[in-house]
């Protein structure tokens, strides 16, 4: 059956999206009996699992981007589209070999923390605290259309309801049950999110090799579409500069996340924290095998949708394009549930982020601050989310990376890894990032309609917005050495020495 335009059986999505909220709500109120402390909310008292915290990393990463946007991609632009899922798990293989274990073993609980104290700067952690509000902000903005989107789709409910819903189920659980309660959520949710591709994705196969005589001319039909280089970059004026801009973003952005480096302060140790990024790495590649396979199959049973620019509800809408009946419903309630999932877990880890730096540097910096943050930070979400009903998810959640990856990425890298990080260099060299990846941003939102190299150098400001802030943060450090903090060398053998000398530490 091909599809032109779909009418997913409402019943069936809105018991399964119910299912996954109701879930979600009581294994946060399973994790509030064991939030108590101030350690408890920001970083779970530091005693998660390698293979539970690599569960829940994968939860709250895998966003509406991967969900639906990777799918939806290679459906539209073909085989380049696969840098996305490289590049976000190169990624985790950079955290792996440069930051996972020594910023475990700093000890902090936000990236505030980490700043102020590998700084010794109160202003280097107000700078940092903004930068995390506005990655975090603009991060769960994408997460909120997504959810709006998913139910007028399966349900034709109105767009806010989606917005609504996931906001206040991830407000009340972050606020309620802290790190420790979203552990468990996240945990459960990438499971969920991984059992709602693969199902779906091996029944299709399954029902594309059982009747595969009916497309006899799918290869040839896909021949320029499924070459690297030739489809999508090709209709680029620089495809080279374009892919090793959005590469470096993705990569070094993953490194930036604010809501994805908090997770590994939550290891009792540096060897934790390694062999979280080695089961991250391992799941990671287990989830990324179905978007692709989805969106290959969205061209022969769901070409309607290209018609129709409506590529990011491929994941969505497929399972009915192929089987009519009682499984096509129970595979599209699935889908649902997982799409749901992924709203909620990622928003969770990013609400999280936003309103532990709210609450260190604004509030009262308890339990209290941070509840009160959650809150904050759920409300205005929401309100942006209802009036972004037409923003790209992908566009983005890309230029989300390119903010992270401009700032918070090399404040991490030189942190670790540089004696000679001054506290104005490292807040010179944010401020400069962060402003050029973001004014580009602005500019290509609100802007004039440039054309040529200025647009693409606009569009995917990686490439240069990247090295000016490493520039910047090694060229006034060296200007300004007196601004270093004097206990630098204890510092640095503390993020360096092996665990078994006991130097590792918790910064409050």
């Amino acid at each position: 059956m091909l599809l032109t335009a779909a009418t997913p059986d409402a019943t069936t999505s809105v018991v399964a999206i119910a299912l996954a909220i109701l879930v979600t709500l009581g294994l946060g109120a399973f994790g509030v009996r064991k939030g108590h402390t101030a350690s408890d909310l920001f970083v779970a008292s530091r005693s998660v699992s390698a293979e539970r915290n690599a569960a829940a990393i994968c939860g709250e990463y895998l966003s509406a981007a991967s969900f639906l946007g990777v799918a939806g991609l290679v459906m539209k632009f073909g085989a380049d589209m696969l840098w996305y899922p490289i590049s976000y798990t190169a990624g985790y293989l950079l955290l792996l070999l440069f930051v996972a274990a020594p910023l475990r073993r700093f000890g902090a609980y936000t990236i505030s923390d980490f700043a102020e104290g590998r700084l010794g700067s109160s202003a280097a952690r107000r700078v940092a605290s903004v930068l995390v509000v506005l990655v975090s902000m603009c991060y769960l903005v994408p997460q909120m259309r997504g959810a709006g989107v998913t139910l007028r789709v399966l349900t034709g409910a109105p767009y806010w309801v989606g917005v609504l819903l996931v906001s206040a189920t991830v407000t009340v659980n972050v606020a309620t049950g802290g790190m420790r309660g979203i552990t468990f959520v996240q945990s459960f949710q990438f499971w969920l999110k991984w059992a709602a591709l693969a199902i779906p994705t091996m029944f299709i196969a399954g029902h594309f090799f059982a009747h595969r005589e009916r497309w006899p001319a799918a290869a040839g039909a896909v021949d320029v579409w499924s070459k690297p280089i030739d489809s999508s970059l090709s209709l680029v004026r620089y495809p080279a500069y374009t892919l090793v801009s959005f590469v470096l973003a993705q990569m070094l952005g993953t490194l930036g996340l604010p809501h994805i480096l908090v997770r590994f302060y939550t290891n009792p140790d540096g060897p934790a924290a390694r062999r979280t990024t080695v089961f991250v790495l391992s799941l990671l590649g287990a989830f990324y095998v179905f978007p692709p396979i989805l969106g290959v199959f969205g061209r022969l049973y769901a070409p309607g949708l290209l018609a129709s620019n409506s590529t990011d509800t491929v994941v969505l809408l497929l399972p009915q394009a192929v089987f009519s009946g009682s499984i096509g419903r129970l595979l599209t309630g699935l889908v649902a549930c997982g799409a749901f999932a992924a709203f909620m877990s990622t928003a969770s880890g990013l609400t999280i982020s936003a309103a532990g730096a709210l609450s260190q540097d604004l509030l009262s910096g308890d339990k209290r601050g941070f509840r009160v943050g959650a809150v904050i930070v759920g409300t205005v979400t929401c309100l942006v989310g209802l009036r972004v009903a037409t923003v790209d998810i992908n566009q983005l959640v890309s230029w989300v990376f390119a903010i992270a990856a401009s700032s918070f990425s090399p404040l991490i890298i030189l942190g670790i890894w540089w004696r000679g990080l001054s506290a104005r260099g490292a807040i010179a060299g944010l401020v400069v990032g962060a402003g050029l990846a973001t004014g580009s941003v602005g500019l290509t939102l609100f802007g004039p309609n440039l054309t040529g190299w200025t647009r693409i150098a606009l569009a995917q400001p990686a490439s240069w917005t990247i090295p000016i802030a490493f520039a910047t943060m090694v060229g006034v450090s060296k200007l300004t050495p007196h601004t270093r903090p004097k206990d630098v060398p204890g510092m640095m053998l503390t993020m360096h020495a092996p665990e078994a000398l006991g130097l590792s530490r918790n910064y409050r």
